[in-house]
């Protein structure tokens, strides 16, 4: 059971509006590589895990990736609250406006809906945190990519964030694979001297 405490992870205040902006950070709330993906992912994926510690982990980081959806859809939200209809129009985010409004709906920055296809559950262990290591890549590197079309210090103070997220769960991941290998390591060793 989770307890929700009703404030951002990072505080977010976004005093312009921006929705050519808003449709590039909008691909870190519902596409390939976004915070959806990645908290379904970890938390789907605890249930096969073996080992207790990396089980944990998956738990904890998968949680932690509901908070920066959260933070993402804010960044959404206040990027495109003030904006005009014309402001709007002339953005990437006009056909995505003709459906959702100012609305936060899970879609990549490309126009495609999110999909559980976004994310892999193999029931490995192995192939399991490989899939999270990559992810992870992924994900910062998107950020990565935001930062360099963003001008606008208040979003990138927030990206900056999750951009640093990203690395840490990759850290995080890498130890975990390495205790899973280790322990795969030891039991193969048992087996092989029967």
């Amino acid at each position: 059971m989770w307890q929700y405490e009703k404030k951002l992870q990072f505080p977010i205040n976004i005093k312009h509006p921006n929705p050519t902006l808003a449709n590039y950070i909008i691909s870190q709330y519902g596409g390939p590589d976004g915070e959806m993906g990645a908290s379904m992912r970890y938390l789907s994926q605890r249930y096969s895990m073996q080992d207790d510690v990396a089980k944990a982990l998956l738990t904890d980081i998968g949680t932690e990736e509901l908070a920066h959806l959260e933070m993402v859809g804010t960044l959404v939200h206040q990027l495109t609250k003030n904006a005009t209809t014309s402001e709007i129009e002339n953005s990437p985010l006009a056909l995505y406006y003709v459906d959702h409004g100012k609305g936060v709906w899970p879609v990549s920055a490309g126009g495609q809906a999110f999909t559980s296809m976004s994310f892999a559950v193999k029931g490995d262990p192995i192939t399991d945190l490989m899939e999270d290591l990559a992810a992870e890549q992924k994900a910062r590197t998107t950020y990565d990519n935001i930062l360099r079309m963003s001008d606008d210090p208040d979003v990138n103070r927030v990206i900056a964030y999750l951009r640093e997220r990203e690395i840490v769960h990759f850290q995080r991941f890498g130890e975990a694979l390495d205790r899973v290998q280790a322990k795969a390591c030891e039991k193969n060793k048992y087996y092989m001297s029967k």
